[in-house]
């Protein structure tokens, strides 16, 4: 899959450098006193989704993992923030990627320990980053500014490749929280007297992001971020 080959290999080699719902008008097919199926309803047949669409979808699943694990393990070891709040928003990411998966009727593919993943690409990113971030606080926080960037181009890219108007929109609804995130990171790293650089996104896209307010949850929407 494109964006899971995109996210892993752009980060092994990022971490090494440091810083510088359903379709509306499906009917039942019970004769002329059918009635029209209710989006949402347990009685609509779901749309099977694309080869690649299950595998974008799988891969968000662990890759908000990866990224909740990430925050989880350097809060611990920093116990400052923004780690705390954003582990735990991240988990709000994997449960909507999950309510997915649960609709499509694809397996889960999260492991239950912190770290642990069934994509073993995805495990070596996370130990990378763990390392960089082991060092300073700073480092950390790099860390997470890199792990923002580039979920904000591989959900810009799941949005584009998909047909589904629930993928698109749960996707864009992340797609906010990332940029929240970014703002966070980047905050504080220029409250410690530094300037915040992009590491994955250009610069142009990542000064539009954090120069612009934080942006409410009920507000957000699709696009924004942009790619190389």
């Amino acid at each position: 899959m494109i964006t899971k080959r995109k996210f892993i290999a752009a980060a092994l080699s990022l971490v090494l450098a440091g810083p510088a719902w359903l379709t509306p008008t499906t009917t039942h097919a019970a004769g002329p006193a059918a009635k029209p199926c209710r989006p949402g309803s347990s009685a609509c047949p779901v749309q099977p989704l694309s080869a690649a669409e299950s595998d974008t979808l799988t891969f968000m699943r662990e890759e908000e993992k990866m990224a909740r694990d990430v925050y989880l393990t350097l809060n611990k070891i920093w116990g400052l923030p923004p780690f705390s709040n954003i582990a735990a928003a991240e988990q709000k990411h994997m449960d909507a990627v999950k309510a997915k998966l649960d609709k499509y009727r694809l397996p889960d593919p999260a492991q239950t320990a912190i770290g642990d993943f069934q994509d073993k690409e995805l495990e070596k990113l996370y130990d990378k980053l763990l390392a960089r971030g082991d060092d300073t606080y700073l480092d950390a926080l790099w860390v997470g500014g890199l792990i923002e960037e580039m979920d904000i181009e591989d959900l810009e890219d799941a949005i584009a490749a998909t047909t589904q108007t629930d993928l698109a929109q749960v996707y864009a609804s992340l797609l906010c929280g990332s940029r929240n995130h970014l703002r966070a990171f980047a905050a504080t790293i220029e409250r410690h007297g530094l300037v915040y650089e992009a590491q994955h996104l250009d610069q142009e896209v990542v000064d539009a992001i954090i120069d612009s307010p934080m942006e409410r949850r009920g507000a957000c929407g699709g696009g924004g971020g942009g790619k190389r």
